[in-house]
């Protein structure tokens, strides 16, 4: 029966009606044009079909089933390859998926930048009166948070010590919000600055506060000792019969320790670490060897940060001795005075910062009282000048002598 009526339709001049119709209108619906809403009719199914699969894919992709998500949209770019194009969304398929998650991520990170504003904010809100902490539980004695904020900043600057002990400062801030923020006050940060590079951090630019100054500024470390260690084989004397002659291993040690007030203090010996840093704890030290000096940083054009130390040995009266030289003519030693000039390169090794020092320049400088004249002798940087690794010791940070 269909196709009785396909055939009459096709026939020329028919229509399904059984009327003749117009010329006009019998030469613009040809079988052609017939074929090509056929298709026109195929092709937005299997669109509709295509954004129904697509659509399925994207909820079931929201719902963690990733398996049957990738089904789908496979289905749906098999029949249309750009499906993902022609689709109008209502709302963003991840609104309350990963995008969602993206966003609060992203607040939490800025959250974490900016985390000193937030605290202060919060204890703003809490209460009119502010205080910085409160008692976890209730106890009968008087709790730190009944001090006065002047009193608090006190026992920060006891914290940081005249030996600047950052570190104690930070595992401080650890306790709580009030503590953070006593942690982060711009003036102990400053002075901190001033006393580790004087005059020449009156400027904060280019860094955003002075803790990032600390932090990010190459700078010697106070905590702890530089410690290089020397090996080589020296060859000995010759034996009386002339069969051999001994070859010696020589092994020594160079401790360099910085103090915040400019000074320095450097030994060479052949002793160990154990049984020398504890000595290195003060400067008043009785280890006969050590040498005693003044330091500066130079932030060179090269941006390179180097140390230059001038060091000399302790200086002991020892008493004349009249006795010695009662019976004879004493003959005078000409007096001098002997000085070593240090230059090293600070450098930041592995994943520590300003922890090695590359040595640059060494020289001897000896004076003479009487005529005033200095002679200079300057040794050659070799494979005997090894760089110096910084080593933390605890016990340099154990107490406080004197406040920030």
């Amino acid at each position: 029966m269909f196709r009785a009526q396909w055939m009459f339709e096709l026939a020329p001049g028919m229509t399904s009606s059984g009327l003749e119709p117009l010329p006009c209108r019998a030469s613009s619906r040809g079988p052609g044009v017939k074929s090509v809403d056929a298709r026109g009719k195929q092709e937005i199914a299997k669109e509709e079909k295509a954004k129904e699969l697509f659509l399925k894919a994207v909820e079931e992709e929201q719902n963690g089933a990733l398996y049957e998500a990738i089904k789908f949209y496979r289905l749906a770019m098999q029949l249309v390859p750009d499906i993902e194009f022609k689709i109008t969304y209502t709302r963003s398929p991840d609104s309350d998926g990963v995008g969602k998650r993206c966003v609060e991520d992203n607040k939490e990170d800025d959250k974490m930048a900016d985390l000193l504003s937030d605290f202060q904010q919060q204890l703003t809100l809490q209460e009119s009166s502010v205080k910085l902490c409160q008692p976890e539980v209730d106890v009968s004695q008087t709790h730190i948070s009944v001090l006065p904020m002047e009193v608090l900043m006190y026992i920060f600057r006891w914290v940081v010590s005249s030996d600047l002990d950052l570190r104690s400062l930070e595992q401080l801030s650890l306790v709580c919000r009030g503590f953070y923020i006593c942690a982060r006050d711009p003036e102990i940060w400053h002075q901190v600055c001033l006393k580790i590079w004087g005059r020449s951090c009156n400027k904060l630019v280019p860094y955003a506060s002075w803790r990032e100054m600390f932090l990010e500024r190459p700078r010697v470390r106070f905590d702890g000792v530089y410690i290089s260690k020397t090996k080589y084989i020296r060859q000995g004397e010759q034996s009386l019969d002339g069969f051999y002659r001994a070859w010696h291993q020589v092994e020594y040690y160079r401790y360099l320790r910085f103090f915040p007030d400019g000074q320095v203090m450097m030994l060479t010996t052949p002793e160990d670490p154990p049984s020398i840093v504890p000595r290195l704890r003060t400067k008043n030290t009785r280890t006969d060897a050590i040498l005693l000096g003044h330091y500066r940083l130079s932030q060179e054009t090269d941006n390179q940060t180097k140390v230059f130390a001038v060091i000399m040995k302790k200086k002991e009266e020892k008493p004349i001795d009249y006795h010695k030289y009662r019976y004879f003519r004493r003959v005078p030693a000409q007096e001098t005075d002997h000085s070593f000039h240090v230059g090293l390169q600070l450098c930041s090794s592995g994943r520590q910062r300003f922890n090695k020092l590359v040595w640059i320049h060494h020289s001897c400088h000896i004076t003479y009282k009487s005529t005033g004249e200095t002679a200079v002798t300057t040794f050659d940087i070799d494979k005997m000048y090894t760089p110096l690794f910084f080593a933390r010791v605890k016990s340099f940070t154990a107490f406080s002598e004197k406040p920030l």
